[in-house]
C-alpha cells in the first residue's frame, strides 16, 4: 500500500499535469475558433465556384479539358493532410485507417503533416513530396501543392489524384475523408465539403468571353487550387477541435483522479491518527 508521502507526490504530479492540459485546452480553443471560422467561410465560396463549373459543363457539354479526362489505369497519387503535433485524440489514427481501406495498395503519396508522413515511411510507402503549411492556413502556401498535383496528373504518370483529410463537421465530430481531386468530379466534392446541393440551371443565358473553352481552362486550375485549400482548412479546424476536446477530457480526468487520491490520502492519514491514538490510550492504560 502506498504511504502518505507517495500519495502526496502523486497528487502534486497530477495537479501539474492538469495545469498543463488546461493551458493546452485554452490554446487549442483559441485556435479552434479561428480555424472553424476559416473552414466554414470557405464553404460558401466553394459552393459558388462549383456551381459555375457545373453550369459550364452542363450548358456546354462539348467543352473538354485534360483535367476532366477519365482514365482507365489504377496509378494513384494521394495527398495526405495530417497534423504535425499529437494530443488530438484518434484524429490521425482514424484517417490512417480510412486511407488503408480506400487508397490503392501501390499508391504514391504527397504528405502535409508529420504524423502520417512518419507512419507511411514506416510502412514503406513511396512519398514523392512533402510540404509544410503554416497555421492558420494561407492560400498562397497551398497553391504550390495544387500545382504539383496537377502537373503530376497532366504528365500522365498518374491516372487519379486523391486527397485524404479530416472533414470538420462540428466541435465534437470530425470525419476522415478520401475524395478524388483529379479527374475533377465537382459534385461529389461539393457534398463532402458541406456545400449545398449543386444543380445545373439550364434556364440561364450564358455569354462567355472570349469563349467557353478558355473560361473553362481558366476556372479549372482555380477550382483545383481551392479544393486543396479547403481540404487544408477543414483538416486544421478538425485538428484544433479534436485537441481542445482531448485536452478538456484529460483535464477532467486529472481532476477526478486528484479527488480519488485526496480521498485515499485522507483515509490513510485518518487511519494513522487513529492508530497513534490507540497506541497512546493503550500505553496510558498499561501505566495505570
Amino acid at each position: 500500500m502506498a504511504n502518505l508521502r507517495d500519495i502526496r507526490r502523486r497528487i502534486k504530479s497530477v495537479k501539474n499535469t492538469a495545469q498543463i492540459t488546461r493551458a493546452m485546452q485554452l490554446v487549442a480553443a483559441a485556435k479552434m475558433k479561428k480555424a472553424q471560422d476559416q473552414a466554414l467561410a470557405g464553404r460558401e465560396y466553394s459552393s459558388h465556384l462549383t456551381q459555375v463549373l457545373v453550369d459550364i459543363r452542363k450548358n456546354f457539354s462539348d467543352e473538354s479539358h485534360p483535367l476532366l479526362e477519365k482514365r482507365e489505369g489504377n496509378r494513384e497519387l494521394v495527398l495526405v493532410i495530417s497534423t504535425d503535433k499529437g494530443l488530438c485524440g484518434p484524429l490521425n489514427t482514424n484517417l490512417a485507417r480510412k486511407l488503408r481501406a480506400v487508397a490503392a495498395p501501390d499508391a504514391d503519396y504527397v504528405t502535409v503533416g508529420r504524423k502520417l508522413r512518419v507512419l507511411l515511411e514506416k510502412l514503406g510507402s513511396n512519398i514523392v513530396a512533402d510540404f509544410v503549411v503554416k497555421d492558420p492556413v494561407p492560400f498562397a502556401q497551398t497553391r504550390p501543392i495544387a500545382k504539383f498535383l496537377t502537373e503530376q496528373f497532366l504528365s500522365g504518370k498518374y491516372d487519379k489524384v486523391s486527397i485524404a483529410f479530416t472533414n470538420f463537421v462540428n466541435t465534437l465530430r470530425q470525419e476522415p475523408e478520401v475524395v478524388t481531386l483529379l479527374p475533377i468530379r465537382e459534385q461529389a466534392n461539393a457534398e463532402v465539403f458541406g456545400a449545398e446541393t449543386i444543380t445545373a440551371d439550364r434556364g440561364h443565358d450564358f455569354t462567355f468571353e472570349p469563349n467557353a473553352a478558355e473560361v473553362l481552362a481558366a476556372i479549372l486550375p482555380l477550382y483545383v487550387n481551392y479544393e486543396v485549400f479547403q481540404a487544408h482548412v477543414e483538416s486544421r479546424a478538425s485538428e484544433h477541435s479534436a485537441r481542445m476536446v482531448a485536452m478538456k477530457s484529460a483535464t477532467d480526468n486529472a481532476k477526478k483522479f486528484i479527488k480519488e487520491l485526496t480521498l485515499e490520502y485522507n483515509k490513510l492519514r485518518q487511519g494513522a491518527i487513529t492508530a497513534e491514538l490507540l497506541e497512546i490510550t493503550t500505553a496510558m492504560k498499561a501505566m495505570e
